[in-house]
């Protein structure tokens, strides 16, 4: 139940970096307010400053950011407390959900221990007492098989799974208002309604307030009671949710609703060679075991898994988090250690030792799902970029070196001149497009994209859409698409494998599998998507 009063007041709220380039003004003197037990959605395309926003009322601003003006949480100036002040209002009475979960959880601790730490600090509840609310949170959350998944790494969950994990990290301590960015990013369409649902749930009971940060107008239309639209760091629209919607009245904001990836992709020639195959992939991972553990439990990520990837072609992988999409595409470029046959061209690379894949690695690229993670810190984004050059064109002198990366960072739809800036200071979809230029910057032959999209905005997504087409037009490029969008896998695939419990339950051309799926779990990933889209026309 909402009220009239605000818990959360940002008033002239400005934030700037300190850069190579000069200051960046990021956020410019913007005011909001969130009332107690409403949910506040802040929207805009990539780099319009909404994740800053929400980073600098937590001060949780990069060592080369400032904030100024007021954020007002219950009559107290966060931007104002001490350490000790500001840690006893995050993580309890302030929660935030981060957008990369990757980077949010420690690898070298397990699911269980990162679930407890919140909770006994702030609750006071002894080690047996926190492990069954920690327990009690992943059911929450539909993390399959919640007992074993405590003794899990971060590693050893898919992506969907972990932001499941931070979801029910930041709800451990009731918290007054939860932070959410892009909390449903990493989710298959099946899942964000069970997410959704569960955070609308868990506010009633609790009357907690929630600031959602997101590009997907669909969920916002959904679950939000106000909005609030962004662009280069300032309000330029503000409502109640059904509203703006109904009758948005700035052009950009008109913008926003109206974005969508569209078009189909043609198939490949007929004689199109087969650049990537598989036969009977296999990937299994060892949980748990040792002296005092008992015998461990082995997961067949992938189970006998073959494909075909031909020159020119898109092969898109579906299927919900956890399905083995992504452990299948690390197979596939030996980044994990697999069984049966995997063919590169004429040769077979599946016996082959990281050494002798070394020069094929240009050839064979990878765009990762967690952008940030992949993205080294100490580095800017034009030495990022030119990495991959020192070793496979190590004769290029500097200069050309630049040069190169000024052109993919052109081509990702880019400001070169930020080229000497580092990761921390772009966005999660300006990121991504960072993590695109590295790899296309090699030239390769076949590039695995896992969930290239997911973090961007539907806007950037109809870019990003048309820069691969041009990309694989123009080079003769081959991909594996794996994504949980499925609005953006038909615009981008011309033939769909759909997988299910690291097996595939139905392949075919990407028209006959969306409009006429055979397999029930297919027909229910289909409603899905179609169910959201119908949401967002009717509601």
């Amino acid at each position: 139940m909402t009220t009239s009063q605000p818990i959360l007041a940002v008033k002239d709220l400005r934030v700037r970096f300190r850069t190579l380039d000069g200051q960046v003004d990021a956020v410019k003197g913007i005011n909001l307010h969130v009332n107690a037990g409403e949910t506040v959605a802040i929207v805009g395309e990539s780099g319009s400053g909404k994740s800053q926003t929400m980073m600098a009322a937590m001060s949780l601003l990069a060592s080369n950011g400032e904030a100024t003006g007021a954020v007002d949480y219950r009559g107290r100036n966060l931007l104002a407390l001490d350490k000790s002040a500001l840690n006893d209002v995050r993580g309890r009475k302030i929660t935030m959900i981060f957008q990369e979960p990757m980077t949010s959880l420690d690898p070298l601790y397990t699911i269980g221990n990162q679930l407890m730490e919140p909770i006994r600090r702030h609750r006071k509840l002894g080690k047996a007492e926190a492990r069954k609310e920690a327990l009690r949170l992943l059911e929450l959350v539909k993390i399959p098989d919640p007992e074993r998944r405590l003794k899990s790494y971060p590693y050893e969950m898919s992506g969907g799974q972990r932001q499941r994990v931070m979801i029910a990290m930041a709800l451990a301590n009731d918290p007054d208002i939860l932070i959410a960015d892009e909390p449903t990013t990493a989710l298959d369409v099946t899942v964000q309604a069970q997410i959704l649902t569960l955070l609308a749930e868990l506010q009633r009971k609790f009357g907690m307030a929630i600031v959602f940060i997101t590009h997907d107008l669909g969920i916002v239309r959904r679950f939000a009671d106000r909005v609030y639209v962004m662009r280069y760091g300032e309000i330029v629209e503000e409502g109640v949710t059904e509203a703006l919607f109904s009758a948005p009245a700035h052009p950009y904001t008109k913008m926003l609703l109206a974005a969508e990836p569209t078009g189909r992709k043609a198939a490949p020639p007929a004689g199109a060679p087969v650049l990537l195959e598989g036969r009977n992939v296999e990937v299994s991972f060892k949980i748990g075991g040792g002296f005092l553990a008992g015998p461990p439990l082995f997961l067949k990520a992938v189970d006998r898994i073959s494909l075909a990837l031909k020159r020119g072609q898109t092969i898109g992988i579906v299927g919900e988090s956890g399905s083995g999409k992504s452990t299948l595409g690390r197979a596939l470029l030996r980044l994990l250690p697999s069984e049966g046959s995997i063919r590169f061209g004429a040769r077979e690379i599946s016996g082959v030792d990281r050494e002798a894949m070394r020069p094929l690695r240009r050839e064979l690229q990878l765009v990762f799902q967690d952008p940030f993670g992949s993205l080294s810190p100490r580095m800017t984004i034009g030495q990022v970029i030119t990495e991959g050059l020192l070793v496979h064109e190590p004769s290029l002198s500097s200069k050309k070196r630049d040069a190169r990366a000024v052109e993919a960072l052109l081509e990702v739809g880019l400001d070169p001149n930020m080229r000497n800036r580092y990761a921390h200071e772009f966005s999660g979809g300006q990121r991504q497009r960072i993590a695109i230029a590295r790899a296309m910057i090699l030239k390769p032959k076949v590039v695995v994209l896992d969930e290239p999209t997911s973090a961007l905005d539907r806007s950037v997504q109809k870019q990003i859409v048309d820069l691969l087409r041009k990309l694989q037009a123009d080079h003769e490029l081959s991909y594996l698409f794996i994504s949980h969008d499925l609005a953006v896998v038909r615009a981008m695939a011309d033939y769909i494998i759909v997988m299910k419990q690291g097996q595939i339950v139905e392949e075919g051309l990407t028209d006959d599998i969306f409009d006429n799926p055979r397999e029930a779990y297919t027909q229910t990933l289909m409603a899905a998507a179609i169910d959201v889209k119908k949401f967002r026309i009717a509601s």
